[in-house]
């Protein structure tokens, strides 16, 4: 439940931050609290994702990205996402996502989002990386086709293409498009 009062909070909070393009660093503020801990006090890691969610719908309304969606009837949802940890949040520590669009496949937008807290120097450093494969749904039914979604975002900068090894992460880890599928293998038979 404290996650949805984090979203709303951060939604609320997005109102006044700075704007910014499409294809933006969006940063947004965040500090760990005692319920996003797990039994060895620190960040349980499925909270990364959950907070990284926040922090794109942060980006979406900096961006202006979230009022033409909605003037749409179109919404976010996740495809398929993966993160990496260096170091361990804890509690009361305050971090920083840097959540960017890295560009778009044939059927979706990936985003790259890094937790980042400055090192003993001052300098930032990278705790954790995730990205995400996200679609854009109508809400009257259907995807958004991504040369849709690119005409009502506007020019896609030059610099903005997702890496081939994304790429193949995406196509890798994808489901089938169908409900049938083969038994699990993990059934003995």
């Amino acid at each position: 439940m404290h996650m949805f009062f984090r979203t709303l909070l951060h939604f609320w909070l997005s109102r006044f931050g700075k704007r910014l393009g499409h294809y933006d660093v969006a940063r947004t503020n965040f500090i760990t609290l005692p319920t996003d801990l797990d039994i060895l006090k620190h960040m349980n890691n499925g909270v990364y994702l959950s907070i990284m969610d926040v922090a794109r719908f942060d980006m979406l309304k900096r961006t202006g990205a979230w009022k033409i969606l909605q003037d749409k009837g179109w919404y976010p949802v996740v495809v398929s996402e993966t993160i990496s940890f260096r170091k361990s949040l804890t509690l009361w520590q305050r971090f920083t996502i840097e959540s960017r669009v890295l560009g778009f496949d044939d059927k979706a937008v990936f985003v790259e989002q890094r937790f980042v807290r400055p090192d003993a120097a001052g300098k930032p450093e990278v705790y954790a990386k995730g990205y995400i494969r996200g679609r854009f749904l109508r809400r009257t039914g259907g995807v958004v086709p991504v040369e849709e979604l690119i005409e009502a975002l506007g020019h896609v900068p030059d610099a903005v293409v997702v890496p081939e090894r994304l790429i193949e992460w995406g196509a890798g880890v994808a489901l089938p498009p169908t409900r049938a599928e083969a038994p699990s293998e993990w059934i003995d038979a």
